[in-house]
């Protein structure tokens, strides 16, 4: 219950996140695809959180992986998923407003 409720609540350090993202980090964007029609990080995907565990070979093969969504929630539950497919490099990036203002940072 613990690790549910920080993966919910806790998010990356932005430097830490930052440099992920420099090194090619697949930019994966769990909301719905009207959500991410009406606004997205450029270079990111569009894989819905019910979609997440179904789309696994999408996330194979990736050294960085961040997701994110409108609020963290579900990144955060992304992120869990993942994890129990025996992911080990997922950030969970928080908002997609965070992970585009660290994008267009500069």
């Amino acid at each position: 219950m613990f690790r549910i409720l920080k993966n919910i609540f806790s998010k990356s350090d932005n430097s830490q996140m930052e440099n992920l993202i420099k090194e090619g980090a697949l930019l994966v964007d769990v909301r719905t695809p009207a959500e991410f029609a009406e606004g997205n990080v450029k270079g990111s995907i569009n894989i819905p959180l019910d979609q997440v565990a179904n789309k696994i070979d999408r996330f194979k093969g990736k050294k960085y992986i961040i997701v994110f969504c409108r609020s963290g929630n579900r990144s955060a539950q992304a992120k869990t998923i993942l994890e129990q497919k025996g992911f080990n490099n997922i950030t969970n990036g928080g908002t997609w407003q965070d992970v585009n203002n660290l994008i267009n940072k500069g």
